[in-house]
Order: structure tokens, then sequence, then C-alpha cells
């Protein structure tokens, strides 16, 4: 039999973990709790003394105004407590949000700077999902909700040993029973919370589908794709199959759940009436007085609520905990790279990057894209990158900049393993503009800066220059301050793709890094465009260390040294002229481009042939 995994953390280590958070963040959060614990039981108390007394005080043949000062002291005391319990349910709510606000800033702290790998591992991204689930659905959730939870514990059994001590005198066999049964449904809703965690990454994977369909829906930029391949309907079926798999998932869920509240309801039958047909029975047979028949009578109903709260609380303090596992499994992964602390980046005029013996694959894939591979990028060299498809281009660039580690074999800084530098400080080493990136809906000239102050507007005028976008700028009616998109500001704006391309280009200019890695740049681009983009290249590239990578040879021409990459292999290195005279691949694929400029009718993919 498949063994259960085991929660991460102890109910006791998640209370600690928030009581902790509290006391740094939020003080106050604790002492509410406590006072509101005190009050409620207060006025526990004076109900289950008030009408006892009262009677016994009839009995015993006490004058009507004694008892009516009784009553006005007991009601006194109740509509005071009251008072001050509605009191502090209005003001602890703030706290207890901002105490699940901080958390939740944690939250985005990890996810905004986690290392990269995580970000493309499946099984991180479903612990991300369960975390945010934790903060993101309002004060029901767990990283609020248990301060309710602690209250009413600290509530119920401080009255649980109250109302154990006034039944004290009873036979000791009806409250084994009672506490037996109360016990036994204790467990039954253990074990479908259990289950529930168990099975929390199934209804992870459903969750991420649905709102991953759900996000694309709204997706502006797959409306071109969905009118015209008609891709409404096939999501549409996606959708409401995921949906399916959801619901067959939450039957099962519940299908537990009722079995579990129908054992449930027949062990409160078989509790209470045992309970209450033995205090019919000692109260005809030892002729109690009507007040303590009503004390008894009273703290029974107490003490089998109070019991059963007790242990309901806790069940549901305990789902909380599980909740809590998620998020703090997912604050604490270990990170694979140095996101803080390790070596300082060295202080040099120029750097050097080598990859020494490099042996990577993906995680997915038990295929890897390169196998001992050697490469030295030397300081100020303007080096070439080209290659099919799948070639591993990207993959070679991503970890130069330090986005992956390899698997084997080392990336060395001027002769040093870059796994040593802080990831954080050796980021700022590069400049790149990649295939994929994303835009923020703010200003162009925020964009370029990647700043919201300090921003340098000439050097966003120079860059805008160079990558020749500062003309289409300056018709915009707004200039450098038009906002990018529309999701946000009536009056942004929306560039073309060749636009957008020109713009991450001067992004990269501007923060003026040591080196330049450029993946694609000018795919978007028109021949005549490109060309003249590459006119600017080495003024652009100008004391620096420079890496591009293009399927169009022709515009490798400016490079020092050009890398044809084959199935992960460097297969040819030189300029772009040495390699035209060998006649090798990097000839034979720009034989294939040129008749593909010059006749408009050959796919230079599909007739080179390796």
């Amino acid at each position: 039999m498949k063994k259960r995994p085991k929660p991460m953390y102890r109910v006791t280590q998640n209370i600690f973990f928030m009581l902790k958070l509290a006391w740094t963040h939020r003080k106050s959060v604790i002492f509410f709790c406590l006072l509101t614990a005190l009050l409620t039981l207060g006025i526990h108390l004076i109900q289950l003394y008030l009408v006892p007394i009262i009677l016994r005080q009839v009995e015993m043949g006490a004058p009507l105004q004694y008892v009516l000062t009784l009553i006005l002291l007991f009601t006194l005391a109740l509509v005071v407590a009251r008072v001050l319990l509605s009191y502090l349910s209005q003001v602890q709510f703030l706290g207890r949000l901002d105490v699940r606000t901080k958390i939740f800033l944690n939250l985005m702290q990890k996810k905004c700077t986690t290392s990269y790998p995580h970000t493309q591992d499946p099984d991180f991204m479903k612990l991300e999902e369960a975390a945010m689930e934790t903060c993101g659905g309002g004060n029901a959730q767990a990283s609020e909700a248990i301060w309710e939870s602690l209250t009413q514990i600290g509530i119920n059994l401080a009255s649980f040993i109250i109302y154990l001590l006034v039944l004290s005198n009873l036979n000791p066999l009806l409250l084994f029973v009672i506490c037996i049964a109360a016990i036994l449904s204790y467990g039954l809703s253990r074990r479908i919370q259990l289950w529930g965690y168990i099975h929390r990454n199934e209804e992870g994977e459903y969750l991420q589908k649905i709102n991953y369909l759900y996000n694309q829906s709204k997706n502006k930029a797959l409306a071109k794709d969905v009118r015209l391949f008609n891709l409404g309907p096939w999501i549409s079926e996606i959708y409401t199959q995921t949906l399916r798999l959801y619901d067959a998932f939450i039957q099962r869920q519940e299908r537990k759940y009722f079995a579990i509240c129908l054992t449930d309801t027949a062990l409160y039958l078989i509790r209470t009436g045992t309970a209450y047909g033995y205090l019919l029975y000692i109260t005809l047979t030892q002729q109690l007085p009507a007040s303590e028949f009503l004390l008894y009578f009273t703290a029974f109903n107490g003490f089998a609520t109070w019991i059963s709260k007790l242990l309901e609380n806790y069940t549901q303090l305990y789902q909380q905990s599980l909740e809590l596992c998620s998020l703090r499994e997912y604050l604490n992964t270990p990170e694979p790279f140095l996101l803080g602390g390790g070596r300082n980046i060295p202080i040099a005029t120029t750097y050097e990057l080598r990859l020494e013996n490099i042996t990577f694959s993906y995680p997915s894939s038990a295929t890897p894209i390169f196998k001992h591979l050697n490469l030295t990028l030397r300081a100020g060299e303007k080096l070439a990158i080209v290659g099919l498809n799948g070639a591993g281009k990207s993959t070679l660039v991503k970890l130069l900049c330090g986005l992956y580690d390899p698997d084997e074999g080392r990336v060395l800084l001027n002769g040093i393993d870059i796994r040593t530098f802080n990831r954080t400080e050796y980021y700022r080493l590069f400049s790149a503009v990649f295939q994929d990136f994303s835009l923020l809906n703010i200003t162009l000239a925020q964009t370029v800066a990647q700043s919201i102050t300090h921003i340098q507007d000439t050097k966003v005028e120079d860059c805008l220059q160079a990558v020749d976008l500062w003309n289409a700028v300056q018709q915009l009616p707004q200039k450098l301050q038009s906002i990018l998109g529309k999701e946000i500001y009536d009056d942004g704006i929306t560039l073309s793709g060749g636009q957008t391309q020109r713009l991450m280009m001067a992004r990269a200019l501007y923060k003026d890094a040591p080196f330049l890695f450029l993946d694609e740049p000018t795919a978007a681009l028109d021949p005549i465009a490109e060309s003249a983009i590459y006119q600017e290249y080495r003024h652009m590239t100008n004391g620096k260390t420079s890496l591009f990578i293009s399927h169009r040879l022709a515009s490798t021409r400016f490079c020092d040294r050009i890398l044809f990459l084959q199935n992960g292999t460097i297969i040819e290195e030189g300029t772009h002229n040495d390699l035209l005279q060998r006649g090798g691949a990097y000839a034979k694929l720009f034989t294939v481009q040129a008749r593909y400029y010059q006749e408009g009718d050959v796919s230079h993919e599909a007739t080179y042939k390796p």
C-alpha cells in the first residue's frame, strides 16, 4: 500500500509561525484574540449561572428587591460584555487583514524573485497556485481565518473545562460516552480533511488549467487567431472538459463528506439520547431541586456543545494548517541560485564568459540539449550564433545569462564559476532582448528606463534614435509619456510588432550593461528596416561584449565570429567570409536563403539539408 504523504509542518508549528508573524508585524491581533476569548467566556458563564442562581434565590425565599438587583447586575454585565465584544469584532478586522496582506506580499516577493528554473517547473507552479489560495480568496482564507479558529478554540477549551467541573458530580460513564462519540466524530472529519490535503495537487492541476484557459480567453494577443482559426469552440471544449474533470473530483470529495456527516448524525443521536435519558432518570429518582436540575441541564447542553465545537474548531484549524503547509512549503522552497549572499561581482574593465564542458537538459526532457560543450565569449567580441530551429541557440543564451545552471560543467566569468556569485548582481551585467518579452501598462520612458524615477530623458531619446523609433514616438500626442496598452488606461497606445521589438532593443541599450545579448531582435522587421538596425548595431555594441542570434545569415556579416550550431554542437566557426569560402553547412544555408530573397519561392529551412 502506498504510504500517504505527511504534512511538512505540524499544527503547532504553523500556529507558532502565525503568532511570530503577528508579533513582529501587528501585535494587536494577538491581544484582541485574547480579549475576545475572555469576554466571550464571561458571557457564557453569565448565561450558565444567571437563571439557576435567580431560581435558587426564589426557592430560598430571598426578598424581591434582592432578586431584582441580581437580575439587573447580571444584565448590566452581559450588556457591557456584548458591547465590548462587538467593538472588538470590528477593530480586530484591520489587524488580521494587515497580517494576511503581509503574507501576500511575501508570496509576491517569492513569485517575482524566485530563480528562473522555478518559473518553468510544473510542480513549483502548482505549489504556487495552492499558496496563493491561502491569501487570495478573502477573509475566509486560512491566512486570516486562523485567528478566529484560535480564538474559538480558546473559548471552547475554557468552557469545556468549566462545564466539565460542573458535571463532575454526575456519572463519569456518561461523560465518557459523550467524549468518545465526539472524538469519533472528530476522527472522521479529520480523515476527510487529510484526503483533501493528499489530493491537493490534483485539485491544483485542475484549477491551474481552468485559470489558464480563462485568462487566455481574455488575451487580446490571441484575438486574431481565435477568429481566423475558429479557436473559440476548441478553447470552450477544453475548458468544458476540464470543468467536468474538476466536477468529478468535487463529487468524489462530496460523497466522502456525505458519508461522514451521516455517521456523525448517528453518533450525535446516540450521545444525546444517552445523556438526556440519564439526566431525566436522576431527576425523577433523586428529586433534584429545580435550580440544580436547570444547572445540570444547561451544563449538559453546553458540555455537549463545547466538546463538539472544540473538536470541530480543531478540525477547522487542522485544515487551515494544511493550507498553511502549502504556503510555507512554497515560501521555503530552496532556491537553486544564490539570490542573496554569495560573492560580489569582481570590478573589471572587461569581462569574459566561458562555457566549460557544459551538459544541459531541461527537467521535462531526458535528451540533453548540450553535451560537453565548450565556448569562450571574449571581452569586446561581437559573436553571432546561427542554426536551425531547435539547435539550442536560445538555451545557450540563457545559460550564459545565468537563467539556468548546467547539469554538468561550469559557466565562468573571468575564470570564476558564476554559481558562487550573487545571482541578482550577476544579472546586472546583461542587457538582453529575448524572443518573448513582457510589456507593462507604463509610459514609454519608464519602459525604456525600467524605472519610475530618475529617468534620463536625453538617454531615452538617444536609445530610441539608435533603434529608429524616435520619430514615431514624436508623432504620439503624449510622446514619451504615452502609456503602453489599454488594459488600465483608456488613452493607452498599441505598438506594432516591429515597433515593440525596437522598443525592447532601446530598453536593452538604456541599461548599458557590459554584455548585450540579442535573440532574434529583428524577427518582426522587414529586411530594409532590419538592415538599418544593423547599420547602427556597431555603434550600439561599441565597448560591449555582444552575442547575436538570427535566422537571417546575411545579418551576421558584421560580427567578429560566427558559430553554426546544430543539435547542440558547434559544427562550424569563423567569420562570415571564412564560412562562405569553406562551402560547408553555413555556406549552404546562406545560399538557400539568398535564393529565397532573389526568387521569393524557396523555403530556406525546407530546402536546406545538413
